[in-house]
């Protein structure tokens, strides 16, 4: 495992790009002994050779190529937002205070920073305080609340979150070299894709790859986009958003859904053709919760009449099911879920005059984005699990 000793790493990339430990070493302010040592270390831990040592220099190995092509991502990360702070901080800044800094970010707090880190709370403390004297001024405001960050340390973290990504990432491209595995692929999994398009297509992921780590996330979206933009997700798989919620996002269309009406089998709808929107509007229904572009069209179906009373907001195929099986309730969900149920006889298909609207499902992932061997692997299945079926 490649250990994320900053120091080090930016004299690997001064070495890649001079070919020199001369040159590296006096543009680093250190000892030409010191540079050899880090690149000995980064070869121990990347598994072999990351250059080739000639008379005329050093030239980068395939497994260096590697190497450099993630750790030179995760500085055009990390830098500017260093930078922005305090020009010191890009040569002072170690991976221990940016790790306390995250933490520190996320708790609020420099005891719980320091649980989450398995540390002694004077450590975290002083961490910052080392990052705070670097910088010349706070990087957390001190509140009755809390520890708060200011805009610039919130946007340090998202960065340093994204290059600690881009090192995680190099673990798999390492691995690749060697025809191993690892890391893991995160998935955020908006509802359709937990019971559509993901189960399929992780079938025949783990017939390629039996043993790489996969974690799907289940969430609402606005806490899976966050999760994506920190670089703690992969990518997200469901309903795309219009307009996309912000900039630095790609939103990849896989396939067009409508939203259907289901009941139970049992219903006195069922069956029926000639169903009133004054006959709906009476109903109790089970619908996505607020704010997701299919409720945003259950409630524009409605806007003549009125909303119905009794709503619970739910997005699970199997919830919604089991509450139609047991009472009198309607559905309104996505055409692609209900696929399943319908055709083995769980639910019955209401015939509603509405013109749903087409709803974009697909990928969301970061611009910036450089997906391993795995990650692309997985991509390319998902789509060819659409082009294979008819969703």
């Amino acid at each position: 495992m490649i250990s994320r000793n900053l120091r080090h790493l930016r004299l690997y990339l001064w070495v890649a790009s001079t070919g020199s430990l001369t040159q590296s070493a006096e543009a680093c302010h250190v000892s030409q002994p010191a540079v050899t040592q880090a690149i000995g270390k980064l070869e121990n831990e990347a598994g072999g050779p990351l250059f080739d040592r000639t008379r005329q220099g050093f030239f980068v190995t395939p497994r260096g190529e590697v190497l450099a092509n993630r750790v030179r991502r995760a500085f055009a990360l990390l830098d500017p937002a260093l930078s922005d702070i305090s020009p010191r901080l890009r040569l002072t800044a170690t991976t221990a205070q940016l790790q306390g800094l995250v933490a520190v970010h996320e708790t609020e707090n420099f005891t719980l920073a320091a649980r989450r880190l398995g540390l002694a709370q004077p450590t975290v403390h002083r961490a910052i305080s080392q990052l705070e004297q670097e910088a010349g001024r706070n990087l957390f405001e001190r509140t009755a609340f809390g520890l708060i960050a200011g805009r610039a340390t919130r946007t340090l973290v998202q960065a340093v979150m994204l290059a600690f990504r881009e090192l995680d990432q190099l673990e798999s491209d390492l691995a690749e070299l060697d025809g191993g595995e690892a890391g893991r692929i995160v998935i955020g999994a908006l509802p359709l894709s937990r019971s559509v398009l993901l189960p399929r297509t992780l079938v025949r992921f783990r017939q390629q790859r039996p043993h790489h780590a996969v974690l799907i996330m289940d969430g609402l979206y606005d806490e899976l986009l966050g999760g994506l933009r920190r670089g703690e997700i992969d990518m997200i798989v469901g309903a795309l958003r219009v307009p996309a919620p912000i900039g630095d996002i790609v939103q990849e269309p896989l396939f067009s859904d409508k939203l259907t009406v289901l009941a139970g089998n049992h219903h006195p709808l069922a069956g029926r053709d000639d169903v009133s929107l004054a006959e709906l509007k009476e109903c109790a229904w089970v619908v996505p919760r607020q704010g997701t572009p299919a409720r945003d069209q259950f409630d524009a179906f409605f806007a003549g009449v009125g909303q119905p009373e009794s709503i619970i907001e739910a997005g699970s195929i199997l919830f919604m099911r089991e509450v139609l099986d047991n009472s009198e309730h309607l559905g309104c969900i996505s055409s692609a879920q209900a696929r399943a149920e319908i055709s083995k006889g769980l639910v019955t298909e209401v015939k509603v005059k509405a013109d749903w609207q087409a709803r974009q499902i697909g990928l969301t992932y970061r611009a910036s984005w450089a997906p391993t061997k795995a990650q692309e692997l997985l991509l390319s299945l998902l789509r060819e699990s659409v082009e294979d079926e008819t969703l």
